[in-house]
């Protein structure tokens, strides 16, 4: 299968690596704004839930983390599998640095679950529908993490973790839609209900920027670990020696 064009620039390590060096700020500048101004409105601005009280807080964190576990799988997935059909390096770096942070947003998204669900439920933990596909998605991710370091040659590892992310993609809709499949103690959806919102404007407004805060992180990081993954990988490479001449001359 031929490669499309406009992905040839961008499976250039050393063009990608030019464009990881820049970016990773303005994004990083981004979250701050949005975590200030979303921890501001939903913490400070927002009012108590009439049902809930205060404790409804936990949703400017809790949500955004499994938003992101979900979606950060989803581009693992993918950048796996354009690694593993194509063979694109990049790629295979993306799915690679996107593992950990991913599932670091998943056992927050858990644990912050389990600490709503004390004061609402009556316990931490019930095996609730979307606890438990929430749960198996940790091990996935946990698992790609496993594969990553049980082949010593990289393709091989990033090739079977591929596959196994792929595999692991029948698990997403499970957990997105297992609110309306199945009788759950779980809340139902808020945010995919723009026609009928479940959240008032002044809580909805604070959760969408932290939403926006918690994806510019996400990024933010990623650039920060594929740069240092590209120069492991190209680290025999002339540009990457030029580019440490470079840094040396200007330290001296």
């Amino acid at each position: 299968m031929n490669m499309p064009r406009w992905m040839h620039q961008f499976a250039s390590l050393k063009y990608f690596y030019t464009l990881s060096r820049w970016l990773p700020r303005w994004l990083a500048l981004a979250c701050l704004v949005c975590f200030i101004s979303g921890l501001y409105g939903g913490l400070i601005l927002a009012p108590a839930d009439y049902q809930q009280g205060d404790s409804f807080r936990i949703i400017y964190i809790h949500v955004p983390s499994a938003w992101l576990s979900l979606f950060i799988y989803m581009i693992m997935a993918t950048a796996g599998g354009i690694g593993l059909i194509w063979r694109i390096k990049i790629a295979e770096i993306i799915a690679r640095s996107s593992a950990p942070i991913g599932a670091s947003f998943t056992f927050l998204a858990l644990v912050t679950g389990a600490i709503w669900g004390k004061p609402m439920w009556g316990t931490w933990w019930v095996w609730d529908a979307r606890l438990t596909s929430e749960l198996i998605l940790l091990f996935l991710y946990l698992g790609y993490i496993a594969l990553q370091s049980a082949f010593e040659d990289r393709r091989v590892a990033a090739q079977a973790g591929a596959i196994l992310a792929l595999v692991g993609v029948v698990n997403i809709p499970i957990i997105h839609y297992s609110v309306e499949w199945w009788n759950t103690l779980h809340q139902g959806p808020t945010l995919t209900k723009f026609d009928k919102p479940s959240i008032h404007l002044s809580m909805l407004i604070p959760l969408l920027l932290m939403l926006l805060g918690f994806k510019t992180f996400y990024l933010a990081t990623l650039l920060i670990r594929v740069r240092s993954e590209i120069l492991e990988y190209e680290c025999n490479s002339a540009w990457v020696r030029e580019l440490i001449k470079g840094i040396n001359n200007d330290v001296k």
